[in-house]
């Protein structure tokens, strides 16, 4: 009997370690979602700025946003790995702050970061929880941007409205996260990312804004391994 129960649990053992492992050659799927929290750091609008008073020159805020999103990891080893986050376009509310805090929106713009990530997974490939690190190359999209009529109404009053583009860039995003295994196939995954990201927002009226977002990103899926 005592034999018996040794190989029993040996065998439960040798499962449950091959049922877990995220090893080479390993796709994975997940769905979840995600949020873009941008921390603005906005300089001056160029001049002719309208900025007055004790609150200083005229400045933007850019509100967060959160969004269906998921992604597709692949093992390239059992403990490195290639991931691509994918994600519905985040919408964010371009905000007066400085001499024009309180004023509201003064616009909107869609943003798709595009990344892929090249990741480390700590732990052994057939442990429960697998925290990793990345490193990932960012090109920031920034499309459909609308300007407000409070816009219009503050930078070309009784004109045309006034449009606004905002640069698009490359960057460099840090990631930290774990996965947590809930059985043979499904798992949770959590990470965090931030990027130094600084754009430059232009305004049809001939102005224009440098603004570092640094955005943080926080996610939270469930997956399947195949």
């Amino acid at each position: 009997m005592t034999t018996k129960m040794k190989f029993i649990a040996a065998a439960t053992l040798l499962v449950a370690g091959s049922a877990f492992a995220q090893t080479a050659g390993t796709w994975m799927a997940r769905v979840g979602a995600a949020r873009i929290a941008p921390s603005v750091t906005s300089s001056c609008l160029t001049a002719p700025d309208f900025g007055d008073g004790p609150l200083g020159c005229t400045k933007t805020d850019v509100g967060s946003d959160t969004q269906l999103a998921g992604g597709i990891t692949y093992m390239l080893t059992d403990n490195v790995s290639v991931d691509l986050p994918l994600a519905l376009p985040f919408k964010h509310k371009i905000i007066g702050a400085g001499s024009m805090a309180g004023t509201g929106d003064l616009g909107e713009v869609q943003a798709l970061p595009m990344t892929l990530f090249l990741q480390y997974r700590f732990l052994e490939p057939s442990s429960r929880f697998r925290p990793y690190v990345g490193l990932g190359a960012t090109y920031a999209y920034f499309f459909n941007e609308q300007g407000s009529a409070k816009l219009t109404a503050t930078t070309n009053p009784g004109g045309t409205p006034t449009k606004i583009t905002v640069d698009s860039q490359f960057v460099l995003t840090p990631q930290i996260g774990a996965s947590i295994a809930l059985n043979d196939k499904w798992f949770v995954d959590l990470s965090y990312s931030k990027s130094k990201l600084n754009t430059t927002t232009h305004l049809s009226s001939g102005q224009s804004m440098n603004m570092d977002l640094d955005p943080d990103f926080y996610s939270v899926s469930v997956g399947y391994k195949f």
